[in-house]
Formats: structure tokens, sequence, C-alpha cells
């Protein structure tokens, strides 16, 4: 109920939303014309220009002792074979501290084991403090059950709908104390300082996300935007900014992401507030509730049109970089899904730095391949060229996906400029024009494999890359 209750409400924001703005914006890496500025990007240390192609990696089903047994290096080892560079690793705090206080080396002992095997891959590692429903109180995975408060109120579960579970009292009422109460307040600070120090020289970890999809308490006579644009700005905005802190003072280098309410999926701008750090990420999600709940991809809705004029607005305003931290269907093979993911990829790159989808895992559902590691419909088509690092400053970086071609100009400054692909039968060829060179103007076809670009300081160098013919 609650499910088709947002989406009714946010599909009238959403026509708001193109018919103010014209549709979407200019993004990162396009030819200038004439929009709005674009959004920044992430670099790394040497000053590149990162973009991250990747996968959420989870395990929701063990607790305790058990717990992220379910990955493995196969998960890593898979994403670096098909082409991608960056995992969002969903840990709990539930296991990190099942009780106030005592923080479990066993759990931490087992998220370096799985850091190391991202490292061993060459794969960048978002750490995610991941909660459903809140958490264990409530039959899901997040917050612990010592700091969940609902003040007595009632929570009936929905085993054919979890989102409603959201608008249950008890579990509003429990997002209210985290966000207000102080000892709450201190001890998710706690936490964050525990997993920062533990990982912060870590190579594979690229930053940490500080929530996942937070929710909180409707009021007398809210409708569903406007109390996650009020919970985003009083709220969210205070808590990440107290949580950033607290990263801060044991970690200086990696980037902090943040989310706004999953609201913002349906086109609804963010009623976020500034998040006072110099490497602060905008992270939303990207998921359409209509197909949430089983539908196909309508293309004539403008729903993706309503998401990306929304979702630029904030990173525009405060000056930081965008990675989508979720996306993806539930199911992939219906008949308008190989267009969704052409149109979404499109979307994405035209003003993120990176996207995870959702879920690297071998089976059903969400998962991104089968039990032997095959893609599952249409989701091939995530594995494609990009620049995983760019010596210079993107002028354009576009993939054409029925000619399969990939195209990047930048200007270039000091350093070596890197370009991925998938395997592809017949691999790849790369050329390079302008003063610039490269050692491997064919790719092969049986891995995903690098080619490094050297460039002259200065020169303008555009990079094609196109599908070969042969072995390469």
């Amino acid at each position: 109920m609650y499910r088709r209750l947002l989406a009714g409400i946010v599909t009238l924001v959403c026509c708001a939303v193109v018919g103010a703005g014209g549709g979407p914006a200019t993004a990162a890496g396009k030819a200038d014309t004439g929009g709005p500025p674009s959004p920044p990007r992430l670099t790394d240390e040497r000053g590149r220009v990162l973009t991250l192609r990747g996968w959420n990696v989870e395990d929701k089903t063990h607790r305790g002792e058990e717990a992220l047994s379910a990955i493995t290096e196969r998960h890593f080892r898979d994403l670096r074979e098909r082409g991608f560079n960056f995992a969002r690793l969903l840990v709990f705090w539930d296991d990190l501290e099942p009780r106030p206080g005592r923080y479990s080396e066993d759990y931490l002992a087992k998220i370096e084991r799985i850091l190391d095997w991202a490292e061993r891959h060459r794969i960048h590692v978002l750490i995610d403090a991941h909660q459903d429903v809140f958490g264990p109180a409530f039959g899901h995975r997040g917050i612990p059950e010592w700091a969940t408060r609902t003040d007595g109120l009632p929570f009936e579960p929905h085993p054919d709908d979890w989102f409603a579970e959201y608008f249950e009292p008890a579990v509003q009422r429990a997002f209210t104390h985290l966000y207000e109460d102080a000892d709450l307040q201190r001890a998710q600070a706690r936490m964050w300082r525990v997993l920062a120090e533990r990982f912060a020289a870590h190579p594979a970890v690229l930053g940490y996300d500080l929530i996942n999809e937070p929710m909180g308490e409707l009021r007398a006579g809210e409708d569903i935007p406007t109390a996650a644009r009020r919970i985003e700005a009083e709220q969210l905005t205070g808590m990440y900014n107290r949580l950033a802190d607290a990263v801060r003072s044991v970690d200086q280098e990696n980037w902090i992401f943040f989310e706004p309410t999953p609201v913002v999926g349906e086109g609804v701008p963010t009623g976020l507030g500034r998040v006072d750090d110099p490497k602060a990420v905008y992270a939303p999600h990207f998921y359409s509730t209509a197909m949430e709940a089983g539908a196909d991809y309508d293309p004539s809705a403008g729903w993706i049109e309503a998401y990306e004029a929304a979702v630029r607005v904030y990173p525009e305003r405060y000056g930081v970089p965008v990675v989508v931290g979720e996306w993806g269907p539930l199911n992939s093979g219906l008949p308008n899904m190989g267009r969704f993911y052409r149109d979404a990829l499109a979307s994405l790159g035209r003003y993120s730095s990176g996207w995870a989808g959702y879920v690297w895992c071998y089976g059903g559902g969400y998962c991104a391949v089968d039990e032997q590691g095959r893609f599952r419909p249409n989701k091939e088509r995530t594995a494609a060229p990009y620049a995983p690092a760019v010596a210079g400053a993107v002028t354009e970086d576009v993939y054409d996906p029925d000619a399969g071609t990939y195209r990047l100009t930048y200007r270039a400054g000091h350093g070596v400029t890197e370009l991925r692909v998938p395997p592809r039968p017949g691999g790849w060829r790369v050329r390079v024009t302008g003063p610039g060179w490269t050692a491997t103007p064919g790719l092969p076809s049986d891995r995903a494999a690098t080619a490094r670009v050297h460039a002259r300081p200065g020169a303008t160098v555009t990079v094609t890359v196109t599908p070969g013919h042969g072995s390469g």
C-alpha cells in the first residue's frame, strides 16, 4: 500500500520537476550546450579524474560469527575480470557492536579480509553502514536493538512489501531517537570512529557511506515528499556533519559519502543542507517504485529525465561529486529492460562520477549474474569501455552502445590515463589522436584489459576505443 502511495504522490512531483527544468541538464564530460554547470568529479591521490563502475557486495543472511561469510574472493575476481573497478561493501552496525561499547574484533577482521581481496584485484571499496527498516528489532539488519527506541509504538510486519514497514509508527520513532538523542548520536559517531580508524590506511578503501537509505518520522498532515525534505534539512544534515567530524578525527584522506532519503529516487529534489567536508560525495540511489514492485520500464513516463533533473540540483549547488550507490530493476528480463539499461546508463554518464549496481551475487532476483557467473538478461550492458582514471581535464566522455564505440577527450595534465574494457569477442582497438600514445593499440578478447595513455601536458588528446576483429 505504501509503495503505491509513494509512487502516486511523487509522480506529481516528477512531472512538475520535468516541466520546470525543461529536461535534464548538460553533465560532466560532455560538450557545453549552454546548460547549468556540471558537478565536479572524484579524483585520486594523484589528482586524476576517477570514474567508478561496479556493484554492491553484501551478505544479509548471516549474523554474528557467520557475518560476511557469503562474500568470497570470487566476487572481486569476477568484478575485475568483467572490467569493473568498484564495490560498495555493506556492513552492519548490529554485527560490529552487538552490545554497547563492545566491538567485535571477529567482524572487523572479516571486513579486513574482504578488503584484502579487493586490493588484490584492484577494486576500490566504499564501506557502507547499511540499514534496512532500521535493524534487527524489526526483523532486518542495521542499527542494533540496544539503540532502537520506539516509545512503545506499534509495529506490524509487511512480508509482501518490506518498504511499507518504514511507515510503521515504531520504526519512524526509532529514526527520530537516532537523530535526536544525544547518547545515540555519540554511539553512532563512536561506531564510525572505530571503522574509520581501523581501515583508514587500507589501500582498497575509497570512502565511507555514512548510512544507507535513511528515513524518518512523518508529522500529522505531511505528505511524503514534504516530510522527506524536512527530515533531510533538519535531521540528516546535522547527523552527516557530526559523523563526518567523527571520521575526520581519525582519517583525513578518504571520501565521505552521504545519501538523501529514498524519496529522491522518484525525482524529488533533496532538502539536505551542506555537508561541510572537503571530500564529501552526494550518493543518492536510483530506483523506481513501480519497477521495484516488478513492473516493466515505461520510457514515456519520463522517470529517468525527472530523476536526472532533480538529482543534479544538490551537487551543482554545493559543488560536490555524485556517485549513485544503488540502482537496477528487480526483473531485468522484461520487454523494455534493454531500453531501460540504455537510457539509465546514458543518464548516469551525464552527471555522475560513477555507480554501483545492485547487487553482485550469483542467482536470481537482483543478482547481476547467475549461478554459473553469466550475466542475467540485459545486465551485460553495464560492462562497457570507460576511463577509470584521467590525467587531465575531461571535455568529452561518451559511449555509443549501438556502435560499441567509446570516446574520451581531455586536456592532459601530468600522469597516465587509464582506459578499461570488458571481455569481447574480437577484442578492442585503441586510437590516440593528438600528442599522445599508448603501448596497447590492440586489447585482447578473452579478458578485461587496461590501456594506458601518455600525453604531453597541456595538449588536447582524444582516445577512441572501437570493437576489434581479431584476438588482439
